[in-house]
């Protein structure tokens, strides 16, 4: 799946839909892209999801979308699709890293982590634990921070289970 679990984007989710309507509104949804550092102009918004809110599933399909899997496919050859979503992957995976790697300096860091999560109201003390271990065990070089390629394998990984 991805880095956020279904029960975090569950919560984020319920946190984004204050009248408790079951619907996530374009500009709840822009807030939170907002608050984690990807932006997008209301009209691009409303023209990539094509509709005024969404229910939960179509915000996990959303998400997922913006966090490396691979979009929807046109008619082209399978070999094409597949050097596209490849190519796709890994667009997606750079901006998601560039998410977490705040001070830009190339490496994700507990703390960037710890932060990111916070604005996405999914930090407490069981996530503490949880991002620890996160970086400990893709953390290949042991330097306490994660790079670009640490983070890829780590997602990749995530994505195939």
């Amino acid at each position: 799946m991805s880095l956020l679990g279904t029960g975090d984007l569950r919560r984020i989710f319920e946190n984004l839909d204050k009248n408790g309507d079951g619907q996530v509104s374009l500009e709840e949804l822009n807030w939170l892209l907002e608050k984690i550092g990807i932006h997008y102009s209301m009209d691009e918004l409303e023209s990539s999801i094509d509709k005024s809110s969404l229910n939960f599933d179509e915000f996990l399909n959303f998400y997922n979308s913006i966090s490396s899997e691979e979009t929807m496919r046109t008619g082209e050859s399978k070999s094409r699709e597949s050097n596209e979503g490849d190519v796709n992957q890994e667009t997606d995976l750079v901006e998601a890293f560039k998410v977490f790697d705040l001070n830009d300096d190339g490496f994700i860091s507990w703390d960037e982590l710890q932060s990111v999560l916070s604005k996405l109201e999914l930090w407490d003390k069981r996530s503490e634990r949880d991002s620890n271990s996160m970086i400990r065990a893709y953390d290949t070089n042991n330097d306490g921070k994660l790079d670009f390629e640490e983070f890829k394998n780590m997602m990749l990984f995530t994505i195939s289970r």
